[in-house]
């Protein structure tokens, strides 16, 4: 399984190298890359109107990455404040299944929520949201479990409780998904 896990121009080497490490305890067979600097957001994934950016616009760049390469999964990791038509914002979009997943920093940052910057937050964050939707890129659907890494963040509060690995249940479904893959 290849993994690559591309930046856009503002999202640092470090952040998405420590968001690689996080991954690989959840993924251990997994290849992964990391191409900083890499995924363009087009502009026409701004809204004017929302002053946000729509994630399927930027999911596609991800997927034409994923397909270019070969690879199972395109993470882009971002820094701009994501939407989806039927949603206030989201934390990050995939397709499910597919081979592109996006998430972003910006809602995932202490201080978006009016407290101090803390790293060690953001990139616990930050690994979670990937891990949760390269679950749905691989395959996996939300879960009722709100400890599961792919329960449904609603708010930065079940982000905060949610683990960063699946349950028994989900666990068991990629340990079949991903041997289907070998």
């Amino acid at each position: 399984m290849k993994i690559y896990v591309l930046g856009s121009k503002l999202v640092s080497e470090y952040i998405l190298e420590t968001i690689v490490e996080g991954l690989r305890n959840v993924f251990p067979k997994a290849n992964f890359r990391v191409e900083a600097k890499t995924l363009e957001i087009p502009s026409q994934a701004f809204n004017q109107d929302r002053q946000q950016f729509l994630s399927t616009t930027i999911l596609a760049e991800a997927h034409r990455y994923a397909e270019k390469y070969g690879l199972t999964v395109a993470l882009g990791v971002v820094d701009v404040d994501l939407y989806v038509p039927q949603l206030n914002f989201v934390f990050g979009e995939a397709e499910c299944p597919g081979k592109a997943a996006v998430i972003s920093t910006f809602r995932l940052r202490p201080e978006f929520y009016n407290r101090p910057p803390n790293e060690t937050v953001l990139i616990e964050r930050c690994i979670k949201e990937a891990v949760h939707e390269i679950g749905h890129a691989l395959g996996l659907r939300h879960c009722d479990n709100p400890f599961c890494v792919m329960h449904f963040s609603n708010s930065i509060y079940d982000t905060d409780v949610k683990q960063k690995f699946f349950c028994t249940k989900c666990y068991l479904t990629i340990e079949k998904i991903l041997k289907e893959k070998e």
